[in-house]
């Protein structure tokens, strides 16, 4: 039986010039089998939400050291709703504090991966993301 591979989107929104830690990720789950795009640096969030859209996803996962992680959630998941793509799982990793993380998920956000998280816990909760049951 051939399974379909997880199409993950990685994006690095806004004028976040780190991308290091974006592309190891990227390599990590590419490596686990998944199918990974990397939409580059400075993106805006239109044009995440555009690429979703255009590549069909499973996950988009953004990637923020910044520190501006709740109000780009917010935006993603605002112009997700609008574009009719909010059923697709999304995902941060980055420099998220920890009392951060509950405020992500109320917002939306099915997966958060603060920097440090281990690679093996990364790749095993995204593929949870896929296989989310629908919440009541």
């Amino acid at each position: 039986m051939i399974s379909k591979k997880i199409k993950v989107l990685v994006g690095k929104p806004g004028l976040d010039g780190h991308d290091r830690g974006a592309k190891v990720i990227a390599l990590a789950l590419r490596d686990a089998g998944m199918e990974v795009l990397y939409t580059g640096l400075h993106q805006t969030i239109e044009e995440i939400v555009g690429m979703a859209v255009q590549e069909a996803v499973d996950i988009i996962g953004l990637s923020i050291m910044s520190g501006a992680h709740l109000p780009i959630c917010k935006n993603l998941l605002d112009q997700m709703k609008a574009r009719g793509i909010d059923d697709i799982p999304v995902a941060v990793g980055g420099v998220i504090p920890k009392e951060d993380i509950a405020k992500l998920k109320e917002l939306g956000v099915k997966g958060v991966f603060p920097g440090g998280t281990p690679f093996d816990q990364i790749i095993a909760g995204m593929k949870e993301l896929v296989d989310l049951p629908d919440s009541p």
